[in-house]
C-alpha cells in the first residue's frame, strides 16, 4: 500500500504531517511515487482563512477525480472548525479533526477492511492534554522541527484558530530535550520550535517559553535552536535577558504585529500597543546584536480608515523590519470581525497591500545591506544552480555562495559581499 500527503498551512501542520507519515510507514504504507496513483491520500488542512477552506475543498475534489479508487482522508483544522460542512463533503472516505490524528492508521486499516465511511471529530475540552506526536523525518534534511505547543486562548477578533485548535497545551520539558537530542543524533544541525501560539508555552503547566528554550538549548550537539512565530507581549525585559544567555539560540524573532495603529490593535483584541512593541524590538536589538526582527502585517481590517492605515505604515517603517509578510484581511465566518461594520472594499485593501509591500521590501534590503562586510556562520541547505549553494545565517538571511565543493549540511563561515533582489552574495572565509 502507498500513501501521499498534501499539507496546507503552517509549520505545525507540516510537523504533524511528518508524524502521521511516520506512523503509516511503520504500519507498512510506503510513500507513493510521483508517477503512480496512491492507495491512500491524506489531506492535512488549514482553516486560518476562508481561502484556506476553499483550497482544501478544491484539493479534495481534484484528488477524488484523479484517484477514484484511493482512500481519501481529510484531517486537520478545517474539519475540526466546521465538522458539519466537512461531513457533507462526499469525496472524503475518512474525516478526522485536529485532536485525534493518532487514530489515523487504525481508521485507514478499518476502512480498507470494511469500506464504511468514518467520521471521527472529537470536540476540544478544557482539560485535554498535549498530544505527543513525534516526527522523525523532514524534507529539509538540514533543518528539523519540533512542535512543543498547541492551542490558543487569545481569541483575536479575526481568528478562528482557538476553535480549531482548542486550549493551550504544552509538551513536557523532558520530551523536548529527548526530541532535540534524537534529531541531533540523526544529523540535523538546526531545529525550529513551533506551536499554534508558541508564546503561550507552559501556561497550562506552570512553565514558560524560556524554560522550553533552555531545555532545547541544553542539547549542545544541536548546533542551532530557532523559534517560530511569537506574540510580542511575552518578551518582557526579564525574558529577553534570560534567553540572551543561550549561545545556540538563533537571533531571529518573528513577532506578529498585525497593525501599527493602536485603534486597530484594540479592535483586533491584540494585547499590546505600538509603543510597547517598539520597546520590545529595541530591547531585543540591544540584547542580540544584528538580530532579525520579522513580522506579519494585516491591511484592510474592518474599520481601518485611511488615517489608521497611514499610522500603521509609518510605524512599520519606523521599526525597520528584516522581513514582513503583508496580507489583506479576509472575512472569516465564525469570528467577531466578520460581523463588524465598515468592511474595507477589496480594491482598497489591494491598494494598501501594494503600498505596504513596497515599503517593507525597502526595509528588508536596508537590513541586508547593514550586514555587508560581516562574517556569519551559514548553514547550507541546497545547491540552487551549478556550483552555487544556498544557506541561512543565524538571523535567517538567505545567502548564496559559489563553491566547487559540496556544502550541503555544513556550517561554514561566510563573508557577506553584496545584496541581490532575493538573497545576499557571500564568499567562504578561508582560514
Amino acid at each position: 500500500m502507498t500513501v501521499r500527503f498534501y499539507t496546507l498551512g503552517c509549520k505545525v501542520n507540516q510537523y504533524e504531517t511528518e508524524a502521521m507519515a511516520g506512523a503509516l510507514k511503520q504500519a507498512g504504507f510506503l510513500p507513493a511515487a510521483d508517477s503512480e496513483q496512491p492507495s491512500v491520500i491524506v489531506i492535512n488542512s488549514c482553516t486560518v482563512t476562508s481561502e484556506s477552506d476553499s483550497k482544501a475543498r478544491k484539493l479534495l475534489h481534484r484528488c477524488r477525480r484523479q484517484n477514484p479508487d484511493a482512500v481519501i482522508v481529510l484531517t486537520g483544522c478545517y474539519p475540526q472548525a466546521h465538522p458539519d460542512i466537512a461531513d457533507a463533503l462526499p469525496e472524503a472516505d475518512i474525516i478526522l479533526g485536529s485532536k485525534n490524528r493518532s487514530g489515523l492508521t487504525k481508521h485507514v486499516q478499518d476502512f480498507l477492511q470494511h469500506r464504511t465511511r468514518i467520521v471521527d471529530i472529537e470536540p476540544h475540552t478544557k482539560d485535554e492534554t498535549f498530544e505527543d506526536m513525534r516526527a522523525t523525518d523532514f524534507s529539509e534534511r538540514t533543518r528539523a522541527t519540533i512542535k512543543i505547543q498547541d492551542g490558543c486562548n487569545r481569541f483575536c477578533s479575526y481568528c478562528i484558530i482557538p476553535t480549531a485548535r482548542g486550549p493551550v497545551r504544552s509538551k513536557e520539558l523532558a520530551l523536548i530535550r529527548q526530541e532535540v537530542a534524537s534529531q541531533a543524533a540523526a544529523g540535523y544541525r538546526e531545529t525550529v520550535l513551533t506551536g499554534i501560539n508558541l508564546s503561550a508555552y507552559g501556561e497550562d503547566c506552570g512553565k514558560s517559553l524560556a524554560d522550553a528554550l533552555e531545555a532545547a538549548c541544553s542539547v549542545k550537539e544541536m548546533g542551532r535552536i530557532r523559534l517560530g512565530s511569537l506574540e510580542p507581549d511575552c518578551f518582557t525585559p526579564a525574558f529577553i535577558d534570560r534567553i540572551a544567555k543561550l549561545k545556540n539560540l538563533c537571533p531571529h524573532f518573528h513577532l506578529s504585529l498585525q497593525s501599527g495603529c493602536e485603534a486597530t490593535l484594540r479592535a483586533m483584541n491584540r494585547h499590546y500597543t505600538p509603543e510597547q512593541y517598539l520597546e520590545i524590538a529595541t530591547h531585543l536589538r540591544r540584547a542580540f546584536p544584528r538580530c532579525a526582527i520579522t513580522t506579519d502585517v494585516m491591511v484592510g481590517f474592518p474599520g481601518e480608515t485611511p488615517e489608521h492605515f497611514e499610522e500603521s505604515l509609518a510605524f512599520v517603517k519606523k521599526v525597520g523590519f528584516a522581513r514582513v509578510h503583508v496580507f489583506a484581511y479576509s472575512i472569516r465566518p465564525g469570528t467577531k470581525a466578520a460581523l463588524m461594520e465598515h468592511q474595507v472594499p477589496k480594491a482598497e485593501k489591494e491598494r494598501r497591500s501594494h503600498r505596504m509591500i513596497r515599503a517593507t521590501d525597502g526595509s528588508r534590503h536596508s537590513f541586508w545591506e547593514s550586514q555587508l562586510g560581516c562574517v556569519f556562520p551559514v548553514l547550507f541547505e541546497q545547491q540552487v544552480s551549478k556550483g552555487v549553494w544556498e544557506g541561512y545565517s543565524p538571523n535567517y538571511t538567505p545567502i548564496h555562495v559559489t563553491s566547487e565543493e559540496p556544502l550541503g549540511g555544513q556550517i561554514q563561515e561566510v563573508f557577506l559581499q553584496d545584496v541581490e533582489e532575493n538573497w545576499c552574495i557571500g564568499a567562504l572565509k578561508r582560514s
